[in-house]
């Protein structure tokens, strides 16, 4: 019979049969979709189940324990690694970078229970902050050394998988946090969108962001091509403006410049598509873009 948790197991399946991973580990939280996902793990292969405890809460520590310790009683070898949550992009950015340097392997992925709510959330974040394709087109399945099996699947999904399994979910306060724009996604804008364009929304959010994907990743086939000088503006200004900005950003990625942006691209591209004499472009990591003599440079800033 076919159930939540045959479902889960499925897309987990084809994952690990698709990409065959020289070693596997699982990221617990200890909510519905990581529990799912370990659960059905640990059935297929072996792995090693890593929580991260990020301190925020009263309590953490606790959960943390609680949660490795589900996973072991499931089969799966489990750890608990404890991070400091501190930089900047205030509380959500800091932790998403404790915890991904955390979960970081040697080898091989470390699966990751997003799922396609999630991905539905990824991208109408990308869409309000008009920060380009790249990121409308969400999360990757497998983006090594990450892997996401349950983009396909919903988050009701692996609630329900987890009742089959006898499970308990750890519900993460935070979750229910109108602070965080996740949380007014998620309660407050899809539920909004389901009801006025009846229902379908996450899935064809889901569809959209694949669709992207494939047309950026044949757009980026296109900008590894290109064998001409990427800084000669006479060479590069010929090119459709979508392929030009993906020339630039190969040029500034391997000139060390982080972090780009889909502005910052725009803003360095105007130094070839709409060149009124400016001055440069300030880019992340404290470099500067220029236009001079017919060509493109870029340098750190001088202290």
């Amino acid at each position: 019979m076919n159930g939540p948790l045959a479902e889960v197991r499925v897309a987990v399946r084809r994952f690990l049969d698709e990409h065959r991973p020289e070693a596997v580990a699982v990221a617990v939280s200890g909510g519905a979709d990581s529990l799912a996902l370990a659960a059905v793990t640990a059935r297929l292969t072996g792995a090693l189940a890593v929580v991260v405890d990020h301190g925020l809460q009263d309590g953490s520590a606790r959960v943390a324990e609680d949660a490795a310790r589900t996973c072991r009683e499931l089969g799966l070898d489990a750890e608990v690694r404890r991070v400091e949550v501190t930089g900047p992009g205030g509380p959500e950015a800091a932790a998403r970078r404790a915890r991904y340097a955390a979960l970081r392997p040697e080898r091989g992925l470390v699966l990751l229970g997003h799922t396609r709510d999630d991905q539905a959330e990824t991208v109408l974040l990308g869409l309000g902050r008009g920060s380009g394709p790249r990121s409308i087109a969400g999360m990757r399945p497998h983006d090594p050394p990450w892997g996401r099996p349950l983009l396909g699947v919903s988050r009701a999904t692996t609630a329900a998988a987890c009742a089959e399994l006898g499970l308990t979910p750890w519900h993460d306060p935070h979750n229910d946090d109108p602070r965080y724009t996740r949380v007014r996604l998620r309660a407050e804008v899809l539920p909004l969108l389901e009801d006025v364009l009846r229902g379908g929304v996450a899935d064809a959010l889901a569809r959209t962001a694949a669709q992207l994907r494939e047309d950026n990743d044949a757009l980026d086939e296109l900008a590894a091509a290109f064998d001409g000088d990427c800084c000669a503006v006479v060479e590069v200004e010929p090119l459709p403006a979508a392929l030009r900005r993906r020339v630039l950003r190969r040029w500034l990625l391997r000139e060390s410049v982080p972090e780009l942006s889909d502005s910052h691209l725009r803003r360095v591209d105007a130094l070839v598509s709409d060149w009124r004499g400016q001055g440069g472009v300030w880019l992340p990591g404290g470099f500067v873009a220029r236009r001079a003599h017919g060509r493109l440079e870029v340098e750190p800033v001088q202290a």
